[in-house]
Parts: structure tokens; C-alpha cells; sequence
């Protein structure tokens, strides 16, 4: 199981994002299968909606939509236009309202139109998007900057650059290895 990269917890639109991330194997998609995008929605916590084919097909979409515009925010650029419609056509998916809940002191909640459904989950996921991005949240969106990693996190350290303790590893012992290499290749040249 990887780490979830920090922001994930608050964002499952960042989670989606870094649904699909380079393993020590390769290429890790937790959206490669109707079964495996049921299991991601249930680790996520979010609606158990069935996802069959189609539904898979409005899932990747929608990822591939909401990483174009995490991407277009990093690097400070307009997105694609396709992605906002993407983005926005997922959130029109589903009629939601605010609900007035008293637990323990009135709280608003949201409410779909249509629970249980896959269009409960890609409007939910599309407006976290969007609220990210358009919100202060967006301010800390970034890329990790691991050779190979393309995954997105919240960046709300300073120092911090990688996704996760693992990025960090594997840079800081790549960049180790690359003295002992300039080092070796030094004393040789002495000789």
C-alpha cells in the first residue's frame, strides 16, 4: 500500500489525481478495473457506487481532467479548455443541497439527489476539485519533484518538495550516489 501524499485526506480529488503514480514495478492504476475503482471509492469513503465499464471510462476522465488543471495551476498557466468542461459537465452530474444536521450544533451538510449513485461520486469529486483549486487550497497544490513521480500533494511546509518519505529516499540516494560516481571518476583522473 503506498503512503498517501499529503492533502489526499482532505481532498479526494487529490487522491484521484494520484490514483494512477509510477511503483517500484512501474505504473500503478487504481482505476485500471471496474473492481479496483469500486475498492479506491470505498478506501476513500466515498458513495459505494457500481462502477462498470462506462463508469470507469467517467472516472479516468475525469482524473485525467482534474491533473491538467492541478497541473495548469502548478505551473501558473491556463488549462486546456476540455478539462474545465470536463471538470464542470462531472459536477453538473449530480443535484445536491444543503441540509441543516444538529448533532451537536447546527452543522450544513450536502445532500445528492441521487445517493448511492456513480453520479453522486463524480459531481462530488468534481466540486472538491473545484473548491480546491479555486480555493486557498490551491495555493499549496505541487508537483512532486521526484524524477518519475507524478503524483500532486499539499504543500504546507516550506522545505517541503516530495510527495512522500519514499520520493524523498529515493532522491536523496540517487543524488548519493551520483558523488560516489563524480568521486570514483575524480580519483581516477589523478591517477
Amino acid at each position: 500500500m503506498v503512503t498517501a501524499a499529503p492533502g489526499e485526506e482532505r481532498s479526494p480529488a487529490l487522491a484521484l489525481v494520484n490514483s494512477r503514480r509510477l511503483g517500484t514495478a512501474g505504473e500503478v492504476d487504481d482505476l485500471a478495473e471496474p473492481h479496483s475503482a469500486t475498492e479506491w471509492l470505498h478506501r476513500h469513503e466515498l458513495p459505494p457506487a457500481p462502477v462498470g465499464t462506462d463508469g470507469l471510462s467517467r472516472l479516468t476522465a475525469l482524473r485525467a481532467a482534474v491533473r491538467e488543471l492541478l497541473t495548469a495551476l502548478a505551473e501558473s498557466r491556463s488549462p486546456e479548455a476540455d478539462a474545465v468542461a470536463t471538470v464542470n459537465a462531472a459536477a453538473r452530474a449530480d443535484a445536491a443541497a444543503p441540509q441543516l444536521a444538529w448533532p451537536a450544533g447546527p452543522r450544513r451538510e450536502w445532500h445528492s439527489t441521487r445517493p448511492g449513485s456513480l453520479d453522486e461520486v463524480v459531481a462530488s469529486l468534481a466540486r472538491d476539485a473545484i473548491d480546491v483549486i479555486s480555493g486557498d487550497l490551491g495555493e499549496l497544490v505541487r508537483p512532486c519533484e521526484a524524477h518519475g513521480c507524478v503524483r500532486f500533494f499539499f504543500r504546507e511546509h516550506a522545505r517541503r518538495r516530495w510527495c512522500s518519505t519514499t520520493c524523498g529516499d529515493r532522491v536523496r540516494a540517487a543524488r548519493h550516489q551520483r558523488l560516489v560516481v563524480e568521486q570514483r571518476e575524480a580519483s581516477q583522473g589523478r591517477s
